[in-house]
């Protein structure tokens, strides 16, 4: 039945891809996916009609879903009937209002995801952010990974774009690979669109992350409030881009960044209990994940102590172990003054740390969420900083909500429901 349904989306959406012509802009990475997402959204949402991925809607259903403007039918065989029935009534109608634009986040989970998805919708604007260590359990080696990543270039005509970030190695060394027109971002001072002066700031009792961005001759300043970290940037740069590939002129760009908002557990920044201040980074791990908000950590003046709780980074195959632990030492090697760790797998980056020095009293360990949370509402003092970081199937959301200074508002910022 699910083969029976995969097929039949597939089939709607690539017919429905050839009556529209909407341009599509596909985006794929180890991290940082959706908030580049979201950057672009913000950056071109005003000169086009567009529609981008919701939600987690980056695999072979949560693609088509976006092309037909659906929401999963769950489990209900009716509710999936009525969604290739829409998908139909696009075919049979003309809908004014489809979108110019597609922007589809394309995720992979195993080998052939990404060859599967741009077969449906073969982008004309190729993003690739990232190549790093997830999902390794289905991919083995990261070299697997970065050829799998590596394939949303494929479909490029010589009119496409590919859009690399030029920090990233593996990313940058596929700029001779493809067909397509090839712009880059990052700072790297050979970056079409160079990030500079990145800075986590406090601007009118408000955290951000502050940088220059330097493309077409000129500097534009940028402030991102509540949004903590390089990738923040990254994600911002990749997206002006994006606009320059798009034909838009720079003042444009840069004024429609206005627009952004950062996705839910992504390095948010609440107001925690007692108040301390809280970084959600709740919705996903990896290692290369982890230490760029790490780093953004410990970049931070605080005027508490700095708290990480960290959870386990799953699908890592047979790595998991030796990351975990390469974690703990990495963040040994900061100014945290407190670990607290969630989970089995996290017992490791106990371990990690300690090998590299951090001292045992300063370090705890949890089987649940909701006893890291209750035990931290004791512990959390005036001006403490908490960042919260694990895997999705962890749902590290749990502690958030018990240190939180509004909790009753869990519902608008948090990635998941919370008891």
């Amino acid at each position: 039945m699910k083969k029976i349904l995969y097929f039949t989306l597939k089939l709607l959406s690539i017919a429905v891809i050839k009556k529209y012509q909407p341009k599509i802009i596909g985006i794929t990475g180890s991290v940082g996916k959706t908030s580049s997402k979201e950057a672009i959204f913000s950056v071109i949402k005003k000169n086009w009609r567009v529609r981008r991925s919701i939600k987690n809607y980056n695999n072979e259903i949560g693609v088509p879903l976006t092309i037909l403007n659906q929401d999963t039918g769950g489990k209900s065989i009716v509710a999936w009937i009525k969604i290739v029935i829409a998908g139909l009534k696009l075919l049979v109608f003309k809908n004014k209002k489809y979108p110019q634009i597609l922007v589809l986040e394309m995720g992979a989970d195993k080998p052939g995801d990404i060859k599967y998805l741009t077969s449906i919708a073969p982008p004309d604007i190729s993003v690739l952010i990232a190549i790093g260590r997830s999902h390794l359990q289905n991919f083995g080696k990261i070299e697997e990974t970065a050829k799998e990543k590596a394939s949303i270039l494929t479909p490029l005509t010589k009119k496409g774009f590919a859009i690399l970030n030029n920090d990233d190695k593996r990313v940058a060394a596929l700029a001779e690979q493809t067909k397509g027109n090839v712009l880059t971002y990052g700072k790297s001072e050979d970056s079409d669109i160079q990030i500079d002066n990145i800075k986590i700031i406090k601007q009118k009792h408000i955290y951000g992350t502050s940088f220059d961005l330097n493309f077409e001759g000129g500097t534009w300043p940028v402030f991102l409030p509540q949004v903590l970290g390089k990738q923040h940037a990254l994600a911002i740069a990749s997206a002006c881009t994006v606009g320059l590939a798009l034909g838009m002129d720079p003042e444009s760009i840069i004024k429609n960044l206005a627009h952004y908002q950062a996705a839910r557990g992504r390095t948010n920044v609440l107001l925690g209990i007692k108040n301390s201040l809280v970084i959600d980074d709740s919705y996903n791990s990896s290692p290369m994940s982890s230490k760029m908000v790490i780093d953004t950590l410990a970049e931070m003046k605080t005027e508490g102590s700095k708290i990480i709780v960290f959870g386990d980074m799953l699908e890592l195959g047979a790595s998991t172990e030796e990351q975990h632990q390469k974690i703990g030492k990495y963040i040994a090697d900061t100014d945290v003054d407190y670990l607290f760790v969630v989970g089995e797998r996290a017992r490791d980056v106990r371990r990690g740390a300690i090998k590299a020095g951090m001292s045992e009293d300063k370090i705890y360990h949890f089987p649940s969420t909701t006893q890291a949370g209750l035990f931290l509402q004791d512990r959390i003092k005036e001006g403490d900083v908490i960042l919260v970081k694990g895997s999705r199937g962890m749902k590290m959301e749990q502690v958030v909500y018990e240190i939180m200074a509004r909790p009753w508002e869990a519902d608008d910022f948090l990635v998941g429901p919370v008891r």
